[in-house]
């Protein structure tokens, strides 16, 4: 189905049905803050339309008050590189990415929290954002996530989503039970909590697959779309130590050290979609199978501290996109940007509060 795939991973050994549920709960927290940060707010959910600025309120709330950082994803690192187009995608879209030569990128890893300060085994989540930007000035930015499948698929269940993992005012953490709850009451979910029951902190960022999850559209020069949703598979990373070392910040330094040795490369995939494949859904998955399109190399060069390196003032909102390159009917995609926006506006203002850091 791939051209070529990451390397091969120790076998990960099933949780206990205990253990699952006490996962289940524990991720609640973590998934209600990743959600949080996709809130999309058009009026349907509350009478008194909750506005973004009253959602990113709640974040602040729930995570503290961390000045001049995101409200979400606050913990991370930046990344310059390029791509590498293979030309295999230059027939289905005409987004000069896909043609002859190289993009630069800059991009960013982080920890889907609020907190700046979380340890890096706390979730087992990692993201990925990239921001390309052509050499006619147009851009493409997309933020990938570790996992394979998003919980959910509707704005008003992401708000449910949200409430089942509020924190106790008494003890400040989930309610036990509401999450599991939740998820008994949203069938929907099945393909998260699949992935849930293993999934555990990587030791390095390098070594991860990042998945768009939600779908999108090429479109070529003759006007024909094709739906896709695209990823990232590691090259060459060694996974050697999978599990992750007792530090609060060994991310950040596996990351600087491997990138002292040589560049870190991902071969980017399109998943093209066929006939019946839900655009508009980002819980269900596509069958497998579906054609994969090695679209080119993503190269990473060199990290940089995020406090002051290229990707402080990047909004990787994902709408942000180049000709050739369309968003889909998944709705998801206008929470996201929405909530990217007033974010971006209110950490923006704060830059000079945040703290100077001299290393990557």
């Amino acid at each position: 189905m791939v051209d070529q795939l990451p390397p091969a991973r120790p076998a990960k050994t099933p949780l206990s049905p205990a253990s699952v549920m006490l996962r289940l709960a524990g991720i609640g927290g973590v998934v209600a803050v990743i959600l949080g940060g996709f809130y999309y707010v058009n009026g349907t959910l509350d009478s008194q339309r909750l506005r973004p600025k009253s959602f990113i309120n709640a974040l602040e709330h729930n995570n503290g008050v961390h000045p001049g950082y995101r409200r979400n994803h606050a913990k991370g690192m930046c990344v310059v590189g390029y791509f590498q187009s293979s030309g295999d995608a230059h027939a289905l879209s005409t987004a000069q990415v896909f043609g002859a030569g190289r993009t630069p990128v800059v991009g960013r890893f982080a920890l889907p929290s609020g907190n700046p300060y979380a340890p890096d085994s706390s979730v087992p989540i990692r993201s990925f954002a990239l921001r390309f930007t052509q050499a006619n000035g147009q851009q493409w930015r997309t933020g990938m996530n570790s996992m394979p499948v998003f919980p959910v698929g509707t704005p008003e269940a992401f708000y449910q989503m949200l409430q089942a993992g509020a924190p106790d005012p008494a003890t400040g953490k989930p309610v036990p039970g509401a999450m599991p709850v939740f998820f008994a009451a949203h069938p929907e979910t099945a393909a998260f909590l699949q992935w849930v029951k293993t999934a555990k902190p990587s030791a390095s960022y390098a070594t991860e697959s990042y998945n768009g999850i939600n779908a999108f559209y090429l479109v070529n020069a003759a006007g024909q779309r094709q739906a896709v949703r695209w990823g990232v598979i590691p090259l060459g990373q060694d996974a050697a130590g999978a599990t992750a070392p007792n530090d609060a910040d060994y991310l950040e330094q596996d990351l600087a050290k491997r990138l002292a040795a040589g560049p870190l490369k991902w071969q980017l995939n399109l998943t093209l979609a066929e006939a019946g494949d839900p655009t508009a859904d980002a819980s269900k998955t596509w069958p497998a199978g579906r054609k994969v399109v090695n679209a080119g190399t993503l190269v990473l060069e060199k990290a940089e501290a995020q406090n002051t390196g290229e990707c402080r003032d990047i909004n990787y909102d994902p709408l942000i996109l180049p000709s050739g390159i369309e968003g889909s009917d998944d709705p998801l995609l206008a929470a996201r940007s929405a909530a990217y926006a007033s974010s971006y506006v209110r950490r923006t203002s704060e830059v000079d509060q945040l703290p100077q850091e001299s290393r990557p």
